[in-house]
């Protein structure tokens, strides 16, 4: 031990003088704390009762939440159609519960198309790995998934083409495959009406299928409010119907017609799935990506599957929040009619925008509205002013997209736009409006 000790001693004194300092000093601190901090000694509870000092408190889940930072928007906030007034054409435009459609468009994948609606990578991954199609989709098929209550893809049914079908079901691991081929034959149908009542009544009176009226108010979405018309207003429809053993299968919307007020309305199916007027322009309405006049940092993003702190039950984050300063104006993403204008719970005071028949925006935390329920806005136009009210921990903008009642990542989510077709596209469609246009008469 004794040698032990001279030769730290004669490493200690060969050190420069600076570094013989710095280390005297490090162990006199480490000494002073050793001494200081007191000894913890851990008895167990049952055998020395009388010591234990240490107790465990159980907290209800008001008392747990106040000691966790506030969410900085409403925990378990209800889906648009809990708050917005329905109608009859909601039941034919609104998918089934859990469901959603889509139809592919140019520079879509299956990665771009269902990472905006928050599936998991992993489950998109698998459904790529099973089938390499699934890596090029086609422009104009059509994707439809159900989703479980924690936000997780159950199936997912992928429409090849107008005869063949593939369904991914979700099994223990990965998901199983079935293909179902139609071999019925593909007719076209025109039916005809004429207002008397509602459009709906009118419509299943000319012969349409409830998922057929919604084909068509989809179509016409933009281009007028089909609350708005009156008796004596007339319309005409081409399906394309799969008849098999003399029962219709399946149909799709090929073209439509409708005469209000003496203007004729049109919308006409291109290859590309979506509907365009007899001059191939865009029918959609644009959106904006942001609903500020400038861009904002992001404070908290689309989460679909963020659990509760307090709770452990999933608690979705069905937006985004933008750190704007207080009383910043908010506009409205696209041109649509104000349905929601409320005051307090933890929202906030916030407002919700229906877009056409599909689309809605929702804008909370807000410090003032400047619209009314009813109110027709246009793109761009100022609907409130930000703020910090309800749920919240600073002044943030907290902004919602919903497609057919379903939350999709503002900052990804693939918006309406207004383009049109130009170059063989656009030369391919006229030519399907040649042979359309004389089907469609009144």
């Amino acid at each position: 031990m004794q040698l032990i000790a001279r030769s730290i001693a004669l490493a200690y004194n060969n050190l420069p003088r600076p570094h013989r300092v710095m280390l005297g000093s490090l162990t006199i601190v480490t000494l002073a704390i050793a001494v200081w901090r007191p000894i913890a000694h851990h008895d167990s509870e049952d055998d020395y009762p009388e010591k234990s000092i240490v107790k465990q408190i159980q907290l209800d889940s008001q008392q747990a939440r106040s000691l966790l930072p506030e969410a900085s928007e409403p925990l378990d906030q209800p889906p648009p159609a809990a708050d917005i007034p329905q109608d009859e054409l909601d039941d034919k435009t609104d998918n089934e519960q859990g469901i959603h459609e889509y139809v592919v468009s140019t520079g879509d994948t299956l990665s771009s198309i269902l990472n905006q609606f928050g599936i998991d990578m992993s489950d998109i991954s698998a459904l790529a790995a099973q089938n390499s199609e699934l890596r090029s989709l086609k422009v104009g098929q059509q994707l439809s998934w159900t989703v479980n209550d924690e936000g997780e893809l159950q199936r997912l049914t992928w429409e090849k083409s107008r005869r063949e079908t593939v369904t991914y079901d979700r099994i223990d691991k990965g998901f199983k495959a079935t293909i179902q081929t139609m071999a019925g034959e593909w007719q076209d149908q025109v039916l005809k009406g004429t207002l008397d009542g509602s459009f709906v009544s009118s419509a299943k009176a000319a012969g349409l299928t409830n998922a057929e009226i919604g084909a068509v108010v989809k179509a016409l979405q933009w281009q007028l409010d089909f609350k708005k018309l009156r008796k004596g207003d007339q319309f005409s429809v081409l399906m394309s119907r799969e008849v098999l053993n003399g029962k219709n299968e399946q149909s799709q919307l090929a073209g439509v017609r409708l005469r209000s007020g003496g203007r004729d309305y049109y919308a006409i199916r291109a290859e590309d799935g979506k509907f365009y007027d007899r001059a191939g322009s865009g029918l959609a309405r644009g959106f904006l990506r942001f609903p500020t006049l400038r861009q904002y940092r992001v404070s908290s993003n689309f989460n679909p599957r963020r659990l509760n702190p307090v709770s452990g039950r999933i608690a979705p984050h069905r937006g985004v929040d933008f750190a704007v300063p207080m009383r910043t104006p908010v506009v409205a993403v696209g041109d649509g009619e104000v349905v929601v204008v409320n005051n307090g719970g933890n929202a906030g005071t916030y407002v919700a925008l229906r877009h056409g028949r599909q689309y809605t925006t929702r804008y909370m935390h807000l410090s003032k509205a400047l619209v009314k329920p009813g109110q027709k806005v246009k793109r761009g136009e100022r609907i409130a002013l930000s703020g910090n009210s309800g749920r919240s921990t600073g002044p943030h903008l907290h902004f919602e997209i919903w497609i057919n009642n379903v939350a999709v990542n503002p900052l990804t989510a693939k918006m309406p736009r207004s383009e049109g077709l130009n170059g063989s596209d656009l030369k391919q469609y006229l030519a399907t409006v040649r042979q359309i246009m004389p089907q469609l008469t009144l």
